[in-house]
């Protein structure tokens, strides 16, 4: 598998630096931009690699600015199925990276919101960590088992993305489950906390939204 790659997307991102500080830190990550998103490169003086979208969003002279710089502009139409962010995640996955954090894919608009975060089953299907990521929290899926990895004290709330997920196993958690079942309509997976530094969370079928605050 190859690098990181980062999407930026084109919702809220509330600091700026706290994106900056992560470009730096994953030692120069693919960035991918939808559309209009790239706003947030140009005031970082960050050079994407990529810009996908139907252009609505993104202004004239941003989108030349990052033409003349060397960003390639995969422009689609405009009367089409995908959110822009969706293009973004499908070119990003043909590049066979490590993994993928998603930028800007939170606040907002709520339809949008709830559209990045259905694109997480997306990267699970096609084999790759995708992870949506602002400077609050941290959202992933679990369609198998995975150890989570954190603070003590910090929460991380779980929420079913398909009509239903069974066989959840939660260990190293205030609240811990064995073989449970979470459904649509019964959110009891909020605000549990990790007991440890690491906890194990695993499933035996459907999707489950794993979202762990970093604040403790």
């Amino acid at each position: 598998m190859g690098r990181t790659v980062f999407i930026i997307s084109g919702g809220t991102i509330n600091d700026p630096e706290f994106l900056r500080h992560k470009i730096v830190e994953a030692q120069n990550p693919v960035i991918i931009c939808a559309d209009g998103a790239a706003r947030y490169l140009r005031v970082l003086d960050i050079l994407p690699a990529f810009i996908i979208g139907d252009m609505d969003s993104i202004d004239t002279d941003t989108l030349e600015y990052f033409y003349r710089k060397g960003s390639t502009i995969l422009r689609h139409p405009g009367e089409k199925d995908e959110t822009d962010t969706e293009l973004a995640l499908e070119y990003a996955i043909k590049l066979r990276p490590r993994d993928i954090y998603i930028f800007g894919a939170l606040g907002g608009r709520i339809d949008h919101t709830l559209a990045n975060i259905s694109l997480l089953i997306m990267g699970d299907k096609a084999g790759v960590r995708t992870i949506i990521i602002d400077e609050t929290c941290e959202l992933f899926i679990v369609s198998r088992s995975i150890i989570i990895e954190g603070q003590t004290g910090q929460t991380v709330s779980l929420l079913p993305l398909s009509s239903e997920v069974t066989g959840i196993t939660l260990e190293g958690f205030e609240y811990p489950l064995s073989d449970a079942v979470m459904e649509c309509g019964k959110p009891y997976g909020i605000s549990n906390k990790m007991m440890s530094e690491k906890g194990m969370i695993s499933i035996q079928s459907g999707y489950l939204l794993v979202i762990r605050n970093f604040a403790i």
